[in-house]
């Protein structure tokens, strides 16, 4: 397998004929060795996603991912839109939070 961040684009653009697509490799942002492929956020626009609730978006998406699980992916945000959704969205996403790299409980 290339690089997953290319695998994950290449297969969704595939299974879900987005209108958009963005993966963000988001790795550095967390407590994982350098280089590493385990933090990921995707957003995808489709509208294979009309008629479906969010859980069942994310479902697909997932579906789509799943060889990735036994890989190493620890976590995967996914923003999913319908064409309509994400011209009302301004075509934007928040960004993701800062990773507290298990600290939050330290304190405690």
């Amino acid at each position: 397998m290339e690089n997953k961040q290319q695998w994950i684009e290449q297969q969704l653009a595939l299974a879900l004929a987005p209108d958009y697509l963005q993966v963000v490799n988001e790795s550095d942002q967390h407590n994982v060795p350098p280089g590493s492929e385990s933090h990921f956020k995707v957003t995808i626009v489709s509208p294979q996603f009309k008629n479906l609730g969010l859980l069942e978006r994310h479902r697909a998406v997932n579906a789509v991912l799943s060889k990735l699980r036994d890989q190493g992916l620890h976590a995967l945000a996914l923003h999913t839109f319908t064409p309509e959704e994400w011209q009302s969205k301004q075509q934007k996403v928040s960004d993701s939070p800062p990773c507290l790299g298990g600290s939050a409980n330290k304190n405690q």
